[in-house]
Parts: C-alpha cells; sequence; structure tokens
C-alpha cells in the first residue's frame, strides 16, 4: 500500500506537474472507493515558492515532513536543468531512497533527482527535450529518451507532463491493483495506460548536412521514396562504384543509405497518417514499404507505437469537426 505522499517543491515549480501529483494523490474520493493518502506539499525554499505561471504558492510545509513520506514526488519547473538545489532537500531526498522510501520525478524534476545522485547507474528519463542535457550533466545517469517513464526500484521517472499522469498511475496500479488504478483514471478521463513512448511525439527532421557529392542522389531519393532502391542504383545516379558511394554517403550524411531511406519513409508515414484518410495500404505503397505488415513493423521499430495509434492520437477521430 502507498499511504504517505509528499510533493517536494522548489522556486519556479510548473503549476501543470504540481496540479497532476494532487489530482492522483492529494484528492479524497473515498466516497467512490479509492484509497485516500496522507497528502503533503513541502517547500525546500521557503514558506512562499513562485510558479512558473506568475502566482505564488504559501503555506507550505517544511522539509522535515519528507522524513515520513512513503513516496516523494518531485515535479518540474523553469530552468530546472540548469540551477542547483538546496542541500538541505538533496540529502533529504537520499534519505528518503535509504530508509525504503521512492521517489518520483516528472519531466526536468529529473535534474533534481539527478542533482541526489540518485540517478547514477539507474535508467531513467526525462522530457525529450532535456534528455541531451541530462545525460551531459549526469553521466553515469542511463538516460532513457523514448520513453514515457522508467521505474528502477526505489527511482521513478517521467518524461513531459502528461507522462507524469502515466508514472503516477503505474505506482497506482502497483500499490492497489489494476482496479483501482482503471477506476482512477475513469475519474480524470485520462487512459489508464498508453501505448508507445515519447518517440512518437518528437519532431525529428533529418539533420542538415553538407553533402557535396550526393546532395543530388538525396534529393532524387525523396522523389522516389515509393520504389525499391538499391546501393546499385543511388550508385549510378551518382557515377559512382556502389562501394565508393556507401563511403562517401556515410561520410557526408552521418548514416547508411538503408537507414537515410528508412527515416524519410517513416516521416513520410507521420505526415500521412496526420493529415490524410488514406488506408494503410495505400500509405505503406507511397511510403515504400510495400504493404501494411511492414509498415507496422518499422513504424513500431522507429516511433515505439503502431500507425494506427499514431493515427488515433494525432489526427483524432474521423468526422472531428473543430468549433471556432
Amino acid at each position: 500500500m502507498l499511504k504517505n505522499v509528499a510533493v517536494l517543491l522548489l522556486d519556479d515549480v510548473h503549476p501543470f506537474e504540481l496540479g497532476v501529483l494532487c489530482e492522483v494523490f492529494g484528492l479524497d474520493r473515498s466516497e467512490e472507493g479509492l484509497p485516500v493518502h496522507d497528502f503533503a506539499v513541502v517547500s525546500a525554499e521557503g514558506p512562499t515558492l513562485r510558479t512558473h505561471a506568475g502566482f505564488s504558492i504559501s503555506a507550505l510545509c517544511e522539509l522535515d515532513r519528507l522524513e515520513e513520506a512513503e513516496l516523494i514526488a518531485v515535479p518540474s519547473g523553469g530552468r530546472f536543468s540548469e540551477r542547483t538545489y538546496p542541500r538541505e532537500a538533496l540529502e533529504a531526498l537520499r534519505r528518503a531512497v535509504e530508509r525504503g522510501a521512492r521517489v518520483l520525478s516528472v519531466c526536468s524534476g529529473a535534474f533534481v533527482l539527478g542533482a541526489a545522485g540518485l540517478l547514477d547507474g539507474r535508467r531513467c528519463t526525462t522530457h525529450w527535450r532535456h534528455a541531451d542535457e541530462l545525460a551531459r550533466r549526469f553521466p553515469e545517469a542511463r538516460v532513457e529518451p523514448d520513453v514515457l517513464y522508467m521505474d528502477e526500484g526505489p527511482v521513478i521517472t517521467s518524461a513531459g507532463t502528461a507522462a507524469g499522469i502515466d508514472a503516477a498511475l503505474h505506482l497506482v496500479r502497483q500499490a492497489y491493483g489494476p482496479t483501482v488504478a482503471n477506476t482512477l483514471a475513469r475519474r480524470m478521463v485520462v487512459p489508464p495506460h498508453r501505448d508507445g513512448g515519447q518517440a512518437q511525439y518528437i519532431k525529428r527532421p533529418l539533420p542538415p548536412t553538407r553533402c557535396d557529392t550526393v546532395g543530388e542522389t538525396l534529393a532524387w531519393m525523396e522523389r522516389h521514396l515509393d520504389e525499391e532502391l538499391t546501393v546499385e542504383q543511388l550508385a549510378a545516379q551518382t557515377h559512382m562504384s556502389p562501394r565508393t558511394f556507401a563511403r562517401r554517403f556515410q561520410q557526408e550524411t552521418g548514416t547508411t543509405p538503408y537507414r537515410w531511406l528508412l527515416r524519410q519513409r517513416v516521416l513520410l508515414a507521420q505526415h500521412l497518417l496526420e493529415t490524410s484518410d488514406e488506408t494503410m495500404d495505400t500509405i505503406a505503397g507511397r511510403t515504400g514499404f510495400g504493404n501494411a505488415a511492414a509498415l507496422r513493423h518499422q513504424f513500431v521499430r522507429a516511433l515505439g507505437t503502431t500507425p494506427n495509434a499514431y493515427r488515433r492520437t494525432f489526427r483524432g477521430p474521423a468526422g472531428l469537426v473543430e468549433v471556432a
């Protein structure tokens, strides 16, 4: 069971992420048969804190409240990837893990856990925009940028914003079982579990490259994504031998012709899924995957979700009309 929950706040906290934690752990829904937690909001930096939205929060508990918590949650905040944190707060987090409590971060709250040394040697995640910086600041952490959340024993980290809901419901599911978690999710009008990971939300255009030799061939490849292309064909376009072409392509793009084509085809499939009602077989044909099964296989490998799930997420129900 999970009875005692504390949320650790620092200046410039993001209200939405704080609200997620209050919604999951801080409301009394006992009339609906849901568990009630001994819930507290704790300040690491004085009795009044600023939020990232411009208003303040006051009447907060002090750090000693963390000593009895079974779960300590750290929401994100402004400049969390750059700033330093109060030594007393970091020590309290370390003591909590040592005595068997769990800690949860939402989005850039992972930087607080990293500063406390709690990510060292552990897999973890944060919002995809901060993943590189998290890995740079805490080289002992094993950053997984594509997942929605990561549960590594006593340390749970989650990606941006709504992924905090995913991680919190995961903890509820562990503590009370799927029935309670599903009931709470329905009450909040959110899915009890989301498929896929962050990869489906990341805009990943191919990086700019200096293509002195293969630039024209790249443009030709983009116009022929629906065709089966071989290195031999591509080399002929560039008037090179296949071996020389493959070497120059790697030098100038940083990847192989196959991987470059695969990424372009996935990008085109994403665009068609977001903007058209074409069938999966049609999209597979236009993107060079051949059939819906091959499209699904490569889409899942690249983005961690299926084409149908991606379309539901980014296009919505068919016939949905936006009202001004």
